[in-house]
């Protein structure tokens, strides 16, 4: 019974509004509602600096290429410290604050950014801003499991939601600014972002501290001793025998390492997909605009519905499982853009986007979900401090990797990369699966719908 529930259950009616009605009243209420806004706000500002930082480095600053390339190296090396810090810290203090404290560092650091003109005074100003956004990230993560309990896969999706509209706004504000393209529109565009860190830490401000659910681990029945895992979290004790904290548990610590490539699909979008088309084929230059536009909008339309077939440990390992399938065809597609023409290379490009996005879907859900199931309920902070590094490795290594190894090997790069990905997901489900408990179950979809 409990399978059947778990698998084919009917959905409560406020699962099944659509985003906007979620939106205004979402898991967590009050406070969800509150820190969605600040989210979406925070990525709004991260969208000015996401379209202007390059440019205002350039024109403004004078940095030549070779110094923003390793400027921003090291700045997403440094960002890499933020998630397990913030995980450390979060385990010792409670989470409001410390998000409050890291939007107010990368307000005096962006501050720092318009009047240091050099670059070794830049270096550590940037490092550290990205060391506070990455560690504004976790610490939202961490207020979303708190918050909204077992319904945390749709608060995901709706801040997923909330930022890539965020995002949006802000690159559209962007380019007005870009248009005028002087100093001083650069400058703006800063202190735009600048702003955005005053408004969400009033946000958050407003909110209150989010209690951890001790009573819901302890009444989640068998995990203690180590029984299946239906739906909640791992919640071992010390009595169990699991090890002392994230570091020196290698099965969480194999999660984390897998999922690292199970990231890939954000440079695939962002370097590759764009590089592609204009080194290798003939499709127009016009169409690297449309993949962003394309993922954008789909991440808003399609996340929440996504959510709602990724929830729970059967459906989240599923999930790494067609994550790996959409990354191979992705590639696959890649691969054979170099062999048409003009319109058939854009049609086939425009396709990978379309797969790239829908692999970004199930990746968002179930990384996040399974690094909540996997993570003991008592030691969460700590680990899931230690899961975001999977997405800071990769925005650091991922773009060299797809540029310097899969690229340089041209259309067989690309399939050997859809083959590693998709074998290193069935590893990852395996694992995963392992950990949790669980094993197939006749009663459950056969397959991970979109929709």
């Amino acid at each position: 019974m409990r399978r059947r529930e778990e698998g084919g259950r009917a959905r409560a009616p406020e699962e099944r509004r659509g985003l906007l009605a979620q939106l205004r009243n979402p898991p967590g209420g009050r406070n969800a509602r509150i820190m969605l806004l600040a989210l979406a706000v925070d990525r709004t500002g991260s969208g000015l600096w996401a379209a202007s930082s390059v440019l205002y480095l350039t024109f403004v600053t004078q940095l030549s290429a070779q110094q923003i390339g390793v400027l921003l190296g090291v700045a997403g090396v440094a960002g890499i410290a933020g998630s397990p810090l913030a995980g450390r810290l979060a385990g010792r203090f409670p989470v409001r604050p410390l998000l409050i404290g890291c939007h107010l560092l990368r307000l005096v650091t962006l501050g720092l950014v318009l009047v240091c003109t050099g670059f070794d005074a830049l270096l550590p100003v940037v490092a550290v801003t990205y060391l506070g956004d990455r560690a504004a990230k976790t610490l939202e993560m961490l207020f979303a499991t708190r918050t909204a309990g077992k319904r945390r896969a749709a608060y995901q999706a709706l801040s997923r939601s909330a930022a890539n509209a965020g995002y949006g706004v802000g690159a559209g504000i962007a380019a007005i600014g870009l248009a005028v393209g002087t100093a001083g529109a650069y400058r703006v565009l800063i202190l735009g972002n600048a702003l955005s860190f005053v408004v969400a830490a009033v946000l958050v401000w407003r909110t209150t501290e989010p209690a951890e659910r001790v009573a819901e681990a302890v009444r989640a029945g068998g995990a203690a001793s180590g029984g299946p895992v239906a739906d909640g979290p791992v919640a071992d004790g010390p009595e169990s025998g699991r090890p002392a904290g994230p570091w020196r548990d290698r099965g969480y610590l194999r999660f984390v390492l897998l999922d690292i490539p199970m990231n890939l699909d954000d440079s695939v979008l962002a370097v590759g997909l764009p590089l592609w088309l204009v080194n290798r084929t003939s499709a127009p230059h016009a169409l690297v605009p449309a993949f962003l536009v394309i993922n954008t909008v789909l991440v808003v339309v399609l996340q929440l519905g996504v959510s709602r077939r990724a929830e729970g440990p059967r459906r989240a390992t599923r999930a790494v499982l067609l994550y790996g399938v959409l990354m191979f065809v992705c590639c696959g597609f890649l691969a054979v853009a170099t062999r048409g023409g003009t319109w058939v290379a854009g049609a086939v490009l425009l396709a990978a986007a379309l797969l790239v996005t829908l692999a970004e879907l199930m990746r968002s859900v179930s990384s996040w979900e399974l690094a909540v199931l996997l993570a003991p309920q008592d030691a969460r902070a700590a680990y899931l401090g230690v899961a975001g590094m999977a997405q800071s490795i990769q925005k650091s290594a991922g773009p060299p990797l797809l540029t310097g190894v899969v690229m340089a090997a041209g259309p067989v790069g690309w399939l050997a990369l859809g083959t590693v990905v998709a074998g290193l997901a069935v590893v990852q489900r395996r694992a995963c699966a392992r950990r949790l408990g669980i094993g197939p179950s006749r009663t459950e979809p056969a397959a991970l719908t979109i929709g």
